[in-house]
């Protein structure tokens, strides 16, 4: 990747703008997910409806001209990326469930370990050693997300927890396939996204019927749908929020190809700390939640493990702290694996 060091570095403009694109973005998604979310008991299909809606907007680009979609599917490709899309369906849906069970406000706290398990992950799967500096940057995370859990004396689903964690260690195994799957569709992150999308559509499907959710379902598009004086009735609910959420979806699909080119690894994990906090606010504005100052802290000491974790990759990343012979503690394995997660999978 040397060769991106000559080319000349993006404005600062474009820069900001795809930083505010991916915040508001993500603070929608999070927000009208939370929204369908509080009403509906097939969050599964919710999830499908929200992927084959990103699929029918990357067909329309297609038509349109704005995009090349391989519409011819290359059972190779699928053959190869079946470890992306299980991880990409159980990520979701583990994390809908998160949104589903706690407060869009300790959100931010229940999937806080993505940052400590991506770490681990990569040094079990790739054999990258983090340095000391590395796993003070993880101890301060970790802790920030026990004293939400635990200390803050406030009741939380522990199913909610539960979940929550198991959608970080899918999100940190998730992030150390990208590179291997990009390389099954030539390293085009358009092609990943496209059929990312429809491969877990479709699988979801049968998936969501077995887990039960199909009378729940029957029941949302046929059963009565009245809906009290001044406010929105389930189904309408569930539409709204669907078409939102798979727009942007599909929208942040097409803005990786913009991010590999002006955002960085450390750009990237700041915006994302920033968006935790910026959905709890949010969460207390719209859902009437209540951020005590146990979670407060929380959330702050996440932010800080994670900014000060960003600002020792940047460290780390400069020519002059790398191992001269290439050995050592082995960052540039783990650098690698940073770039791959932040550049070609938006979160």
């Amino acid at each position: 990747m040397s060769h991106h060091s000559h080319q000349p570095a993006p404005s600062r403009t474009l820069v900001i703008g795809t930083v505010l694109f991916y915040l508001v973005a993500a603070l929608s998604m999070v927000m009208a997910n939370k929204w369908v979310l509080n009403s509906t008991k097939v969050p599964l299909f919710f999830l499908d409806a929200q992927l084959f809606i990103a699929v029918i907007l990357f067909l329309v680009a297609h038509m349109l001209g704005l995009v090349q979609l391989p519409l011819r599917l290359d059972m190779q490709v699928c053959k190869g990326l079946v470890p992306m899309v299980g991880l990409n369906i159980l990520g979701l849906s583990f994390s809908n469930y998160t949104l589903q069970l706690v407060d869009a406000s300790f959100y931010a706290v229940a999937r806080g370990m993505v940052l400590p398990f991506t770490v681990a992950a990569s040094y079990f799967l790739l054999y990258a050693r983090p340095s000391l500096r590395i796993l003070l940057a993880c101890s301060i995370v970790t802790s920030g997300f026990f004293i939400g859990v635990f200390l803050d004396g406030t009741s939380v689903s522990a199913l909610g927890v539960a979940c929550g964690v198991v959608s970080s260690v899918i999100t940190a195994t998730h992030s150390v396939t990208i590179k291997k799957s990009l390389d099954v569709v030539h390293g085009s992150t358009l092609h990943l996204s496209w059929y990312t999308n429809l491969l877990s559509a479709l699988v979801l499907a049968p998936v969501l019927v077995l887990m039960g959710e199909l009378p729940g379902v029957m029941t949302l598009l046929f059963g009565p749908n009245q809906a009290a004086p001044g406010e929105t009735s389930t189904l309408t609910t569930f539409i709204i929020g669907s078409a939102i959420t798979g727009a942007f979806g599909f929208l942040m699909s097409i803005a990786s190809l913009l991010s590999v080119k002006v955002t960085s690894p450390i750009t990237h994990m700041v915006s994302s700390a920033v968006r935790g906090v910026a959905a709890s606010l949010l969460g207390m504005q719209f859902f009437n939640e209540v951020i005590t100052t146990g979670r407060a802290s929380s959330i702050g000491i996440i932010l800080l493990g994670s900014i000060y974790y960003t600002w020792i990759k940047h460290l780390e990343s400069q020519p002059a702290a790398k191992p001269a012979n290439g050995h050592g503690y082995g960052h540039a394995p783990l650098e690698d694996v940073e770039k791959g997660k932040v550049q070609d999978k938006p979160e």
